[in-house]
């Protein structure tokens, strides 16, 4: 199953979106969209879906006058204490929408200190989250967010993570050569979604996408039953859509 997706949209919409909000910023009084169409050099439909998201977040308001000033959201992330409080809630209300979005459960993870983590998720009674029956950072081999975060690293890297953590077989999809991994993570096209189609857990599919903020390696991942594997396609191509606020949030 191909996913066709672009992996940079998230970032030309999250550099767009850091654009609009330092001009907000800069105004502290407010301004109209007609001095933020000319002072961020972006305009009609671009302006507005930027704004429209931003104020979704919370980063920005519309006072009495219709005017723009910074929100809730952009007030939180940027004090000088508890960043990384603000930070957290901010990604869960974001990944809350997501799951609501895509109809499934969403994962934000990390690659930290050697190891493959789950730093976040959204599930619900409709869209429960992946049974952790095999702890995440021993199985990359075999889930969507382990794949995708050892995309991003280098050849070296994936060797020294597959060396300290042996590829057991899960499920008759699980791959356990390394020879063999190692060959599709070097071929993964950046255009396509890393897939785990029931290699991690029988009766489950999912889907990641990178999220990369600086030096920092990461993921969004979604969660699908096999019976709603139908579905996947479009989830992914959704999930990389809405990237832009996760980017956001860790960027700010």
């Amino acid at each position: 199953m191909a996913l066709k997706h672009d992996p940079t949209a998230p970032y030309h919409s999250a550099q767009d979106a850091l654009r609009v909000l330092e001009t907000v910023a800069r105004h502290t009084t407010g301004v109209t969209d007609h001095d933020l169409a000319r002072e961020s050099g972006l305009r009609g439909e671009r302006l507005t879906t930027l704004l429209r998201m931003l104020r979704r977040e919370a980063y920005v308001e519309q006072i009495a006058d219709g005017a723009y000033v910074t929100g809730e959201a952009f007030a939180r992330l940027g004090a000088p204490e508890g960043h990384d409080a603000a930070v957290r809630a901010t990604l869960q209300r974001t990944l809350d929408r997501l799951r609501d979005r895509v109809g499934a459960a969403v994962y934000m993870s990390r690659y930290i200190d050697g190891e493959v983590r789950v730093t976040q998720y959204a599930d619900s009674p409709a869209t429960p989250k992946v049974n952790e029956w095999v702890d995440f950072r021993s199985s990359a081999h075999a889930t969507a967010v382990g794949k995708s975060l050892l995309t991003q690293l280098d050849h070296s890297g994936r060797r020294d993570h597959l060396a300290r953590h042996r590829m057991a077989r899960l499920t008759s999809r699980t791959i356990t050569s390394d020879r063999l991994l190692l060959s599709q993570l070097a071929t993964q096209p950046p255009t396509v979604p890393v897939l785990d189609l029931q290699e991690y857990a029988v009766g489950t599919v999912c889907a990641a996408v990178p999220i990369t903020a600086g030096s920092a390696v990461g993921c969004l991942a979604l969660s699908l039953p096999v019976e709603h594997a139908h579905r996947l396609r479009r989830a992914a191509e959704t999930l990389n859509r809405s990237a832009a606020p996760v980017l956001l949030s860790l960027t700010i």
